[in-house]
């Protein structure tokens, strides 16, 4: 593992638990195998409280595992991704589009989480998109989105496309290219990730089988009424104390 110093006492208070809980997304995006070696992201904004009316969010060091990452390695960058603290980690501004664009356009996205999973990418490149096939796809189906791929997403020029696609949906499916979420919270994206890549790892298993069932399209449209009831609107807090207390067990270390 590589040491980093620690940043505990040279931020606020706010800031470093924004760390901690970043810090332990990464580990758990790691643990339940999402992560696409350094070639993803997770972003989060940092509140106006520390962060003043300039935007500013905590994104990882380029070139470090997820497995690797700690609260005093991530890295607070601009709009730009320009970093704003030394840090002897570069940054990766090309990977920073999406989420920057994102960011821009949705006032309330806390946290922006993009992935490359195996079934995240097959479901995309499929023409049908996510099939209303599984519980866990009424819960995606109630808030998604679509874009089309327009080759690796380094051009600033495709941002506002992006972001009138994503519109107010939490969950975006990158045509050939894999899955987004937008949450409130760390909290918030991550739970809506894990139900995003089950719905995919559950249609790719589906479809390998017998022929399919859907579900009743009057349930399916009264999803967003279940996701209230059930968790809050997929509300990260109802699991993530139980989800620390995992990477407290298996990878620990994070909050350092």
């Amino acid at each position: 593992m590589i040491a980093t110093p620690s940043l505990q006492e040279s931020v606020s208070p706010e800031e470093w638990q924004l760390r901690c809980d970043l810090a332990a997304c990464y580990r758990l995006v790691s643990l339940y195998g999402w992560s696409d070696l350094v070639f993803t992201h997770i972003s989060a904004k940092l509140p106006e409280s520390v962060s003043g009316p300039e935007h500013q969010f905590l994104i990882n060091p380029y070139g470090l595992m997820f497995e690797e990452i700690t609260a005093s390695s991530l890295i607070k960058v601009d709009m730009q991704c320009n970093k704003l603290h030394d840090s002897p980690f570069p940054v990766n501004p090309a990977g920073f589009v999406i989420h920057s664009a994102v960011h821009e356009a949705r006032p309330d996205a806390g946290c922006v989480l993009h992935t490359h999973t195996r079934a995240g990418v097959a479901v995309s490149a499929q023409k049908g998109g996510v099939l209303p096939i599984s519980q866990q796809s009424t819960f995606v189906l109630g808030s998604l989105a679509y874009h089309e791929y327009e080759g690796v997403a380094f051009r600033d020029e495709e941002k506002p496309r992006l972001q009138a696609d994503l519109g107010e949906a939490n969950f975006l499916m990158l045509r050939n290219h894999g899955l987004l979420t937008v949450g409130r919270t760390i909290a918030d994206a991550f739970l809506s990730m894990y139900t995003f890549e089950n719905t995919c790892r559950i249609q790719i298993d589906a479809q390998a089988g017998g022929e399919l069932t859907a579900v009743n399209p009057q349930i399916v449209s009264s999803v967003a009424q279940a996701m209230r009831v059930q968790t809050g609107g997929l509300g990260g807090a109802f699991a993530w104390p139980a989800l620390l207390r995992k990477v407290q067990r298996e990878a620990p270390g994070y909050d350092s």
